[in-house]
Protein backbone atom coordinates (compact mmCIF):
# COMPACT_ATOMS: atom_id res chain seq x y z
CA UNK A 1 0.00 0.00 0.00
CA UNK A 2 2.90 2.38 0.69
CA UNK A 3 4.23 1.82 -2.41
CA UNK A 4 1.21 2.34 -4.96
CA UNK A 5 1.07 5.02 -6.51
CA UNK A 6 -2.50 5.92 -7.19
CA UNK A 7 -3.97 3.90 -3.75
CA UNK A 8 -5.51 1.46 -6.08
CA UNK A 9 -4.70 -1.55 -2.91
CA UNK A 10 -7.97 -1.54 -0.78
CA UNK A 11 -8.32 -3.38 3.01
CA UNK A 12 -12.32 -3.70 3.47
CA UNK A 13 -13.05 -2.76 7.08
CA UNK A 14 -15.35 -6.00 7.24
CA UNK A 15 -12.48 -8.41 6.00
CA UNK A 16 -8.92 -7.01 7.05
CA UNK A 17 -7.43 -10.33 6.10
CA UNK A 18 -8.71 -9.59 2.02
CA UNK A 19 -6.63 -7.41 -0.48
CA UNK A 20 -8.36 -6.06 -3.24
CA UNK A 21 -7.39 -3.91 -6.39
CA UNK A 22 -9.32 -1.28 -7.18
CA UNK A 23 -9.16 -1.81 -11.11
CA UNK A 24 -10.46 1.90 -11.43
CA UNK A 25 -7.26 3.49 -9.98
CA UNK A 26 -4.81 0.30 -11.13
CA UNK A 27 -2.12 1.75 -13.69
CA UNK A 28 -0.46 -1.94 -13.70
CA UNK A 29 3.11 -0.32 -12.30
CA UNK A 30 4.02 -3.69 -10.69
CA UNK A 31 5.26 -2.15 -7.09
CA UNK A 32 2.75 -3.87 -5.21
CA UNK A 33 3.93 -7.05 -6.03
CA UNK A 34 7.62 -7.30 -4.99
CA UNK A 35 6.90 -5.14 -2.26
CA UNK A 36 4.17 -7.32 -0.67
CA UNK A 37 5.99 -10.06 1.50
CA UNK A 38 3.24 -12.53 1.58
CA UNK A 39 3.15 -12.67 -2.17
CA UNK A 40 -0.44 -12.03 -1.74
CA UNK A 41 -0.71 -10.01 -5.18
CA UNK A 42 -0.13 -11.83 -8.62
CA UNK A 43 -0.53 -10.24 -11.72
CA UNK A 44 -2.27 -12.16 -14.83
CA UNK A 45 -2.93 -10.79 -18.36
CA UNK A 46 -5.63 -12.70 -20.32
CA UNK A 47 -4.86 -16.44 -20.74
CA UNK A 48 -7.74 -17.31 -21.41
CA UNK A 49 -8.37 -15.60 -25.07
CA UNK A 50 -4.31 -16.64 -25.34
CA UNK A 51 -5.09 -20.24 -24.81
CA UNK A 52 -8.16 -20.06 -27.32
CA UNK A 53 -5.49 -18.69 -29.84
CA UNK A 54 -2.85 -21.52 -29.31
CA UNK A 55 -5.45 -24.19 -29.64
CA UNK A 56 -7.09 -22.40 -32.94
CA UNK A 57 -3.17 -22.71 -34.69
CA UNK A 58 -4.01 -19.80 -36.71
CA UNK A 59 -2.33 -17.57 -34.04
CA UNK A 60 0.04 -14.41 -33.89
CA UNK A 61 1.85 -14.25 -31.08
CA UNK A 62 4.42 -10.99 -30.27
CA UNK A 63 7.16 -12.20 -27.81
CA UNK A 64 9.52 -9.50 -26.12
CA UNK A 65 12.92 -9.93 -26.31
CA UNK A 66 12.56 -9.87 -22.37
CA UNK A 67 11.68 -13.59 -22.48
CA UNK A 68 14.79 -14.43 -22.54
CA UNK A 69 15.35 -13.60 -19.35
CA UNK A 70 12.66 -15.05 -17.68
CA UNK A 71 12.89 -18.54 -19.64
CA UNK A 72 16.43 -18.92 -18.75
CA UNK A 73 18.26 -20.95 -18.97
CA UNK A 74 16.52 -21.59 -22.18
CA UNK A 75 17.56 -20.82 -24.89
CA UNK A 76 16.11 -18.34 -27.41
CA UNK A 77 15.80 -21.15 -30.10
CA UNK A 78 13.85 -23.23 -27.32
CA UNK A 79 11.23 -21.04 -26.60
CA UNK A 80 10.60 -19.48 -30.13
CA UNK A 81 10.17 -23.88 -30.91
CA UNK A 82 8.03 -24.01 -27.46
CA UNK A 83 5.31 -21.46 -28.68
CA UNK A 84 4.99 -22.36 -32.53
CA UNK A 85 4.83 -26.26 -30.45
CA UNK A 86 2.14 -24.30 -28.25
CA UNK A 87 0.05 -23.52 -31.34
CA UNK A 88 0.75 -20.45 -32.21
CA UNK A 89 1.43 -20.27 -36.13
CA UNK A 90 4.06 -17.42 -36.27
CA UNK A 91 5.61 -15.79 -33.43
CA UNK A 92 8.01 -12.44 -33.95
CA UNK A 93 10.30 -11.09 -31.30
CA UNK A 94 8.75 -7.40 -30.79
CA UNK A 95 11.21 -5.50 -32.61
CA UNK A 96 8.90 -4.69 -35.81
CA UNK A 97 6.72 -2.25 -33.01
CA UNK A 98 10.11 -0.69 -31.84
CA UNK A 99 11.14 0.34 -35.53
CA UNK A 100 7.87 1.30 -36.25
CA UNK A 101 7.57 3.53 -33.35
CA UNK A 102 11.52 4.70 -33.91
CA UNK A 103 10.87 6.22 -37.16
CA UNK A 104 7.44 8.32 -36.02
CA UNK A 105 9.43 9.93 -33.13
CA UNK A 106 12.28 10.57 -35.81
CA UNK A 107 9.43 12.29 -38.18
CA UNK A 108 8.09 14.20 -35.11
CA UNK A 109 11.25 15.28 -34.03
CA UNK A 110 12.12 16.84 -37.19
CA UNK A 111 9.06 18.85 -37.03
CA UNK A 112 9.28 22.67 -35.81
CA UNK A 113 8.44 24.13 -33.93
CA UNK A 114 7.30 22.13 -30.82
CA UNK A 115 8.04 22.70 -27.30
CA UNK A 116 7.28 20.33 -24.98
CA UNK A 117 6.85 16.59 -26.55
CA UNK A 118 6.42 14.04 -23.99
CA UNK A 119 7.50 10.09 -24.83
CA UNK A 120 4.40 7.93 -25.04
CA UNK A 121 5.78 4.52 -25.20
CA UNK A 122 5.44 3.36 -21.77
CA UNK A 123 1.43 2.62 -20.63
CA UNK A 124 2.32 3.18 -17.27
CA UNK A 125 3.22 6.73 -17.50
CA UNK A 126 0.13 6.73 -20.49
CA UNK A 127 -2.69 5.42 -18.29
CA UNK A 128 -1.33 8.00 -14.68
CA UNK A 129 -1.29 10.93 -17.29
CA UNK A 130 -4.95 10.02 -18.29
CA UNK A 131 -5.89 9.82 -14.82
CA UNK A 132 -4.04 11.78 -12.48
CA UNK A 133 -2.45 14.94 -15.24
CA UNK A 134 -5.22 15.83 -17.78
CA UNK A 135 -3.71 19.12 -18.30
CA UNK A 136 -0.15 16.71 -19.71
CA UNK A 137 -2.80 15.23 -22.46
CA UNK A 138 -2.12 17.59 -25.43
CA UNK A 139 1.44 16.90 -24.89
CA UNK A 140 2.01 13.27 -24.77
CA UNK A 141 3.31 12.19 -28.43
CA UNK A 142 1.16 10.90 -30.61
CA UNK A 143 2.57 7.54 -30.81
CA UNK A 144 1.04 4.47 -30.07
CA UNK A 145 2.73 1.36 -27.67
CA UNK A 146 5.21 -0.48 -30.26
CA UNK A 147 3.24 -3.50 -29.28
CA UNK A 148 0.22 -2.06 -30.90
CA UNK A 149 2.07 -0.75 -33.78
CA UNK A 150 3.37 -4.24 -34.07
CA UNK A 151 0.11 -6.07 -34.27
CA UNK A 152 -1.40 -3.26 -36.63
CA UNK A 153 1.60 -4.29 -39.09
CA UNK A 154 0.81 -7.56 -38.87
CA UNK A 155 -2.70 -7.22 -39.83
CA UNK A 156 -1.96 -5.00 -42.66
CA UNK A 157 1.27 -7.78 -43.19
CA UNK A 158 -1.27 -11.32 -43.03
CA UNK A 159 -4.98 -10.62 -42.85
CA UNK A 160 -7.53 -8.23 -40.70
CA UNK A 161 -8.89 -11.24 -39.31
CA UNK A 162 -5.65 -12.99 -37.86
CA UNK A 163 -5.51 -13.03 -34.00
CA UNK A 164 -2.60 -11.23 -32.11
CA UNK A 165 -1.24 -11.82 -28.71
CA UNK A 166 1.32 -10.18 -27.17
CA UNK A 167 3.31 -11.13 -24.52
CA UNK A 168 5.81 -8.60 -22.72
CA UNK A 169 6.63 -7.79 -18.67
CA UNK A 170 3.81 -5.72 -18.71
CA UNK A 171 1.33 -6.38 -21.87
CA UNK A 172 -1.24 -3.43 -22.73
CA UNK A 173 -4.31 -4.85 -22.05
CA UNK A 174 -8.05 -3.86 -22.88
CA UNK A 175 -6.22 -2.45 -26.22
CA UNK A 176 -8.54 -3.03 -29.64
CA UNK A 177 -5.87 -4.28 -31.71
CA UNK A 178 -4.92 -6.89 -29.53
CA UNK A 179 -7.06 -9.59 -29.19
CA UNK A 180 -4.65 -11.33 -25.94
CA UNK A 181 -2.22 -9.63 -23.38
CA UNK A 182 -0.36 -12.19 -21.06
CA UNK A 183 2.41 -11.88 -18.61
CA UNK A 184 5.81 -14.12 -19.23
CA UNK A 185 4.26 -16.08 -16.55
CA UNK A 186 0.70 -16.30 -18.04
CA UNK A 187 2.82 -17.90 -21.25
CA UNK A 188 4.50 -20.50 -18.84
CA UNK A 189 1.15 -21.59 -17.67
CA UNK A 190 0.09 -21.71 -21.39
CA UNK A 191 3.05 -23.90 -21.70
CA UNK A 192 2.26 -26.48 -18.97
CA UNK A 193 -1.62 -26.29 -20.36
CA UNK A 194 -0.61 -27.49 -24.14
CA UNK A 195 1.84 -29.83 -22.90
CA UNK A 196 4.87 -28.18 -23.78
CA UNK A 197 8.73 -27.98 -22.28
CA UNK A 198 10.47 -25.13 -23.24
CA UNK A 199 14.04 -26.96 -22.44
CA UNK A 200 13.31 -30.41 -24.70
CA UNK A 201 12.81 -28.43 -27.62
CA UNK A 202 15.75 -28.09 -30.28
CA UNK A 203 18.30 -25.63 -29.93
CA UNK A 204 17.82 -24.49 -33.57
CA UNK A 205 15.46 -23.17 -34.99
CA UNK A 206 12.42 -25.38 -36.00
CA UNK A 207 10.96 -22.85 -38.73
CA UNK A 208 12.39 -19.60 -40.58
CA UNK A 209 12.52 -17.12 -37.51
CA UNK A 210 11.03 -13.92 -38.02
CA UNK A 211 13.11 -10.80 -38.43
CA UNK A 212 14.76 -9.85 -34.61
CA UNK A 213 17.77 -7.07 -35.68
CA UNK A 214 17.00 -3.44 -35.25
CA UNK A 215 17.99 -1.01 -37.60
CA UNK A 216 16.49 2.29 -35.96
CA UNK A 217 15.54 1.47 -32.99
CA UNK A 218 17.00 0.75 -29.23
CA UNK A 219 14.42 -1.32 -26.79
CA UNK A 220 11.54 0.42 -26.52
CA UNK A 221 11.00 2.30 -29.12
CA UNK A 222 13.14 5.22 -29.21
CA UNK A 223 15.67 6.26 -32.25
CA UNK A 224 18.94 5.22 -31.10
CA UNK A 225 20.39 8.11 -32.81
CA UNK A 226 18.24 10.29 -30.71
CA UNK A 227 19.57 8.78 -27.35
CA UNK A 228 23.31 8.64 -28.90
CA UNK A 229 23.21 12.15 -29.73
CA UNK A 230 20.94 13.80 -26.57
CA UNK A 231 23.45 15.07 -23.72
CA UNK A 232 22.03 14.77 -20.09
CA UNK A 233 23.03 18.95 -19.97
CA UNK A 234 20.41 19.48 -23.11
CA UNK A 235 17.94 21.59 -22.32
CA UNK A 236 15.80 20.57 -25.69
CA UNK A 237 15.98 16.99 -24.37
CA UNK A 238 15.57 15.80 -20.74
CA UNK A 239 15.52 11.85 -19.37
CA UNK A 240 13.25 11.24 -16.43
CA UNK A 241 12.68 8.10 -14.77
CA UNK A 242 10.02 7.36 -12.21
CA UNK A 243 6.18 8.91 -11.72
CA UNK A 244 7.52 10.86 -9.54
CA UNK A 245 8.82 13.21 -11.97
CA UNK A 246 5.15 13.84 -13.48
CA UNK A 247 4.16 16.42 -11.04
CA UNK A 248 7.22 18.46 -11.61
CA UNK A 249 6.53 18.50 -15.34
CA UNK A 250 2.84 18.79 -14.64
CA UNK A 251 3.86 22.21 -12.96
CA UNK A 252 6.33 23.53 -15.30
CA UNK A 253 4.20 22.78 -18.22
CA UNK A 254 0.59 23.76 -16.86
CA UNK A 255 1.58 26.82 -14.53
CA UNK A 256 4.97 27.92 -15.24
CA UNK A 257 4.32 27.17 -18.90
CA UNK A 258 7.74 26.01 -19.66
CA UNK A 259 8.96 24.74 -22.97
CA UNK A 260 10.89 21.64 -21.70
CA UNK A 261 12.02 19.92 -25.17
CA UNK A 262 11.64 16.09 -25.78
CA UNK A 263 10.54 14.51 -21.99
CA UNK A 264 12.36 10.96 -22.30
CA UNK A 265 10.09 9.81 -18.99
CA UNK A 266 9.41 6.10 -18.13
CA UNK A 267 8.04 5.03 -14.90
CA UNK A 268 11.39 2.62 -14.97
CA UNK A 269 14.86 2.36 -16.23
CA UNK A 270 13.59 -0.04 -19.28
CA UNK A 271 11.28 -3.33 -19.32
CA UNK A 272 14.45 -5.37 -17.67
CA UNK A 273 13.97 -2.80 -14.71
CA UNK A 274 10.00 -3.36 -14.34
CA UNK A 275 8.83 -4.65 -10.89
CA UNK A 276 7.65 -7.55 -12.47
CA UNK A 277 10.74 -8.86 -14.39
CA UNK A 278 12.12 -10.21 -10.79
CA UNK A 279 14.32 -9.03 -8.47
CA UNK A 280 16.21 -5.93 -8.40
CA UNK A 281 19.60 -7.12 -7.67
CA UNK A 282 19.46 -9.23 -10.66
CA UNK A 283 19.06 -6.53 -12.90
CA UNK A 284 22.40 -6.15 -14.93
CA UNK A 285 22.76 -9.82 -15.20
CA UNK A 286 19.57 -9.51 -16.97
CA UNK A 287 20.67 -6.97 -19.28
CA UNK A 288 23.93 -8.80 -19.96
CA UNK A 289 22.42 -11.97 -20.67
CA UNK A 290 19.97 -10.17 -23.02
CA UNK A 291 22.87 -8.34 -25.01
CA UNK A 292 24.63 -11.78 -24.89
CA UNK A 293 21.40 -12.54 -26.99
CA UNK A 294 20.87 -9.65 -29.40
CA UNK A 295 21.58 -9.81 -33.35
CA UNK A 296 23.71 -7.53 -34.85
CA UNK A 297 22.61 -4.58 -36.37
CA UNK A 298 20.98 -4.05 -39.62
CA UNK A 299 22.34 -1.66 -42.21
CA UNK A 300 19.35 -1.74 -43.59
CA UNK A 301 15.47 -1.26 -42.98
CA UNK A 302 13.97 -4.53 -41.28
CA UNK A 303 10.32 -3.36 -41.59
CA UNK A 304 8.41 -3.82 -45.23
CA UNK A 305 7.94 -0.10 -47.08
CA UNK A 306 5.02 -1.84 -48.60
CA UNK A 307 3.12 -2.52 -45.45
CA UNK A 308 0.77 0.11 -44.65
CA UNK A 309 0.09 0.18 -40.81
CA UNK A 310 -0.72 3.71 -39.01
CA UNK A 311 1.15 3.85 -35.46
CA UNK A 312 -0.67 7.06 -34.74
CA UNK A 313 -2.50 7.34 -31.37
CA UNK A 314 -5.16 9.52 -29.67
CA UNK A 315 -5.60 9.82 -25.82
CA UNK A 316 -8.62 10.09 -23.96
CA UNK A 317 -9.59 11.23 -20.49
CA UNK A 318 -9.94 8.77 -18.43
CA UNK A 319 -13.08 9.03 -16.00
CA UNK A 320 -13.29 10.85 -12.94
CA UNK A 321 -12.93 8.78 -10.23
CA UNK A 322 -15.67 8.11 -7.58
CA UNK A 323 -15.10 10.40 -4.91
CA UNK A 324 -16.13 10.02 -1.60
CA UNK A 325 -18.67 12.14 0.01
CA UNK A 326 -17.17 15.22 2.45
CA UNK A 327 -19.15 14.51 5.27
CA UNK A 328 -17.78 10.95 5.77
CA UNK A 329 -14.43 12.30 4.76
CA UNK A 330 -14.88 14.64 7.65
CA UNK A 331 -16.02 12.07 10.20
CA UNK A 332 -13.29 9.72 9.70
CA UNK A 333 -10.87 12.85 10.06
CA UNK A 334 -12.15 13.36 13.54
CA UNK A 335 -12.09 9.79 14.89
CA UNK A 336 -8.19 10.42 13.90
CA UNK A 337 -8.03 13.30 15.51
CA UNK A 338 -4.87 16.01 15.44
CA UNK A 339 -1.17 15.69 16.62
CA UNK A 340 0.10 17.24 19.21
CA UNK A 341 1.17 20.77 17.51
CA UNK A 342 -2.73 20.93 16.41
CA UNK A 343 -1.99 19.55 13.01
CA UNK A 344 -2.84 16.45 11.02
CA UNK A 345 -0.90 13.07 12.60
CA UNK A 346 -0.02 12.25 8.87
CA UNK A 347 2.79 9.74 9.59
CA UNK A 348 2.40 7.31 7.11
CA UNK A 349 1.85 4.40 9.15
CA UNK A 350 -1.62 3.64 7.72
CA UNK A 351 0.27 3.16 4.24
CA UNK A 352 -1.15 6.70 2.70
CA UNK A 353 0.96 9.72 2.44
CA UNK A 354 -1.63 11.92 4.50
CA UNK A 355 -4.31 11.62 6.94
CA UNK A 356 -6.46 13.18 4.41
CA UNK A 357 -5.87 10.23 1.68
CA UNK A 358 -6.52 7.65 4.38
CA UNK A 359 -9.58 9.73 5.22
CA UNK A 360 -11.05 9.62 1.64
CA UNK A 361 -9.73 5.69 1.35
CA UNK A 362 -11.84 5.02 4.13
CA UNK A 363 -15.04 6.52 2.90
CA UNK A 364 -14.86 4.98 0.09
CA UNK A 365 -14.57 1.30 1.55
CA UNK A 366 -11.04 0.71 1.07
CA UNK A 367 -9.44 1.23 4.18
CA UNK A 368 -10.18 0.46 7.95
CA UNK A 369 -9.46 2.12 10.79
CA UNK A 370 -7.30 -0.39 12.28
CA UNK A 371 -4.65 0.72 10.16
CA UNK A 372 -4.51 4.15 11.63
CA UNK A 373 -2.04 3.91 14.66
CA UNK A 374 -2.62 7.18 16.47
CA UNK A 375 -6.28 6.22 16.58
CA UNK A 376 -5.93 2.74 17.94
CA UNK A 377 -3.41 3.80 20.45
CA UNK A 378 -6.20 6.44 21.84
CA UNK A 379 -8.75 3.39 22.30
CA UNK A 380 -5.99 1.15 23.94
CA UNK A 381 -5.59 4.51 26.15
CA UNK A 382 -9.33 4.70 26.67
CA UNK A 383 -9.75 0.82 27.28
CA UNK A 384 -7.63 0.75 30.18
CA UNK A 385 -9.15 3.73 31.72
CA UNK A 386 -12.40 1.84 31.41
CA UNK A 387 -10.94 -1.13 32.73
CA UNK A 388 -9.61 0.78 35.75
CA UNK A 389 -12.68 2.42 37.03
CA UNK A 390 -16.44 1.34 37.01
CA UNK A 391 -18.26 3.70 33.96
CA UNK A 392 -21.29 3.78 36.33
CA UNK A 393 -20.01 4.47 39.74
CA UNK A 394 -16.50 5.82 38.70
CA UNK A 395 -14.81 3.65 41.65
CA UNK A 396 -12.24 1.41 40.69
CA UNK A 397 -12.69 -2.29 39.84
CA UNK A 398 -12.03 -5.59 41.58
CA UNK A 399 -8.87 -5.68 39.47
CA UNK A 400 -6.88 -2.62 40.56
CA UNK A 401 -8.37 -3.35 43.93
CA UNK A 402 -6.44 -6.76 43.64
CA UNK A 403 -3.40 -5.33 41.85
CA UNK A 404 -3.39 -2.58 45.03
CA UNK A 405 -3.58 -5.12 47.63
CA UNK A 406 -0.60 -7.66 45.84
CA UNK A 407 1.40 -4.45 45.72
CA UNK A 408 0.16 -3.52 49.45
CA UNK A 409 1.41 -6.87 50.60
CA UNK A 410 4.88 -6.84 48.74
CA UNK A 411 5.61 -3.80 49.85
CA UNK A 412 5.05 -4.88 53.32
CA UNK A 413 7.20 -8.18 52.82
CA UNK A 414 10.09 -5.51 51.78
Amino acid sequence: MRVCPTDAIAVPADEPLLLQIVDEACIRCGQCVPACPHGAIKVNGEIGRALAMAAEGNGVLILSPESVAHFYPATPEQLINACYQAGFRTVTRGVIGDELVAAEYLKLLAEEPWGTLIRSTDPVVVETVRAEYPELLPYLAPVTLPAVAEARYLRAQHAPGRKIACASVCPPVNSPDLDAAITFSDLEQLFRIRGVSVLEQDSYFQRVPEERRRHLSAAGGMPLALLEESRYSSRRFRKLRGLEALPAVARAVGVDRLDLGFVDILSTEGALDHPLSGPVEELFWRRELLASVEAPRSGQPVVDAGVVASVGAVFAFKPRRRAPDEHAVGAVLDQIGLGPNGRPWDCRACGFDTCRRFAEAAALGRASMRQCTPFQERRADEAQRQAATDPLTGMSTYRVLRDRLAFEVERGKR
